[in-house]
């Protein structure tokens, strides 16, 4: 799954065991968002993102969180997805931190070492883009932590699988930091849970 991969005509490298431990690795979940298979939920509070299968049932995928990545929730699409893409620093990049980005100005070429990686999924929200990416990285040691920089970071060989089984108009719903956790089993055990209690205390005497 995380083996090193040929990917048009350039070698993905493995993600290496350091990195990569059996709760980051992608897997089929119980998950219980109320959204139509196909639905991209993003839940950059747990650092993770959700492929809606049905029957109550998502493919994770752990992923890294940039600065960005907070500074947008709510419901998007997915316009289009591209390989291996350009990169070039935003305006406000430009602006906040011209020592750091000015060199990269007239963009980046794809390849292993552009920081969007293998793969880039484009949000459009009402037809504008929202400038919210979700990416590869070839910084996997990030995946699972806060990021200094971008959007939503995945293992190269996620975004990989994540953009060849997402359509084109795809909807993503991205959670705002405080749901952190929202729609998963265990957050529905512990509604179910807050649900009794409450119902016994109603019951106790005053």
């Amino acid at each position: 799954m995380y083996d090193a991969v040929e990917d048009n005509g350039r070698i993905v490298p493995a993600i290496e065991a350091e990195y990569l431990s059996e709760d980051k690795k992608r897997q089929e979940v119980t998950y219980l968002a109320p959204y139509s298979p196909g639905t991209i939920v993003v839940d950059p509070g747990a650092k993770r993102l959700y492929r809606l299968l049905g029957n109550d049932r998502a493919m994770r995928y752990t992923v890294a969180v940039g600065a960005a990545g907070y500074g947008f929730s709510g419901q998007a699409t997915v316009a289009y997805t591209r390989a291996w893409p350009n990169w070039t620093p935003t305006q406000n990049m430009l602006r906040r931190e011209p020592e750091k980005y000015e060199r990269y100005a007239a963009g980046v070429e794809g390849g292993l070492d552009n920081p969007l990686g293998a793969r880039a999924l484009y949000l459009y929200r009402n037809g504008r883009d929202t400038y919210y990416r979700i990416h590869g990285t070839p910084s996997p040691w990030t995946i699972g932590h806060d990021a200094s920089s971008g959007c939503i970071r995945m293992f190269n060989q996620d975004a990989i699988h994540l953009a060849a089984n997402v359509d084109k108009g795809a909807r993503v719903i991205v959670l705002p930091r405080e749901d952190r956790g929202k729609w998963t089993a265990s957050d529905a055990g512990d509604a179910v849970a807050a649900s009794a209690d409450a119902g016994a205390d109603a019951t106790d005497p005053a």
